[in-house]
């Protein structure tokens, strides 16, 4: 198995001549202002077998971009759906709406679930989102190694149920930006990261037994985010300093190959 970032938090996985993605985008003009399309961003290597999807958020979850990437048919395995009304599901909206509108086969997947397709396994494990969205976290075996996917997740105790099942990991992907949310619909806004931060994900990292601890959803050169979200200032340097051996940053485009 080798694993590819794909830039912000998207990833290629490649083992017995197949690929999938997980959270891969193509469009993040919804989150970056004055952003240019593939600006940090690369697409997969080949048409994927697979694609998962952490939660709706629209940068983690780009109906178009997985149109392209995916063969006709391939599945599009995904969290459930947000409750309440419009406004309690404002973040997820859209993201919702290009999934109808590409007809890609979208399945709901509950957490603790199993899917095979392919040479891959794929569980959906818990997570919590920082806006209260439903999300997932993705735990891929193939070959005899296995991932684990973080999306955006904040830092919560269900940490030591997925290692329990299933570390050591021989890589896992956390999300490091620290990214403080004061979004309209969610007021007053809370001061704490709705995804991990460094020293957390560091902490995550050695919860799950990482062979290789690869910071994702950041960009190296910060470029600007829409109003009311507020990154950690150098992410991949303090996961650095938290992680210690276990870190392995990855640039965009970069290959890990488990198998060495």
């Amino acid at each position: 198995m080798r694993v590819r970032r794909l830039g912000w938090a998207g990833v290629e996985i490649e083992a017995g001549g197949a690929r999938m993605v997980i959270d891969h985008v193509r469009d993040l003009s919804p989150l970056f202002t004055g952003w240019t399309t593939g600006e940090g961003l690369v697409p997969p290597s080949g048409k994927a077998a697979l694609a998962l999807v952490t939660h709706l958020h629209r940068d983690h979850a780009d109906a178009a971009a997985l149109a392209d990437a995916l063969m006709p048919g391939a599945p599009v395995l995904r969290p459930a759906p947000g409750h309440g009304d419009d406004v309690d599901n404002a973040t997820t909206l859209l993201a919702e709406r290009e999934l109808a509108q590409y007809g890609l086969a979208a399945e709901v997947v509950d957490v603790w679930s199993t899917r095979e397709a392919g040479p891959f396994r794929v569980t959906a494990v818990p997570a919590v989102d920082g806006l209260g969205d439903p999300q997932v976290n993705w735990v891929v075996e193939a070959e005899g190694r296995r991932v684990f996917h973080g999306g955006d997740t904040m830092f919560h105790g269900f940490w030591w149920l997925v290692a329990r099942r299933f570390s050591p990991f021989d890589a896992v992907f956390l999300p490091a930006n620290g990214a403080v949310v004061d979004a309209p619909h969610l007021q007053p806004p809370s001061p704490l990261p709705a995804a991990l931060d460094p020293g957390q994900a560091a902490a995550a990292a050695e919860i799950l037994g990482a062979r290789h601890a690869v910071p994702i959803h950041y960009e190296p050169g910060q470029p600007d985010k829409i109003a009311g979200y507020v990154e950690v200032a150098d992410p991949e340097r303090e996961f650095r300093a938290h992680a210690g051996r276990r870190a392995r940053a990855l640039a965009v485009g970069e290959w890990l190959d488990l198998a060495t």
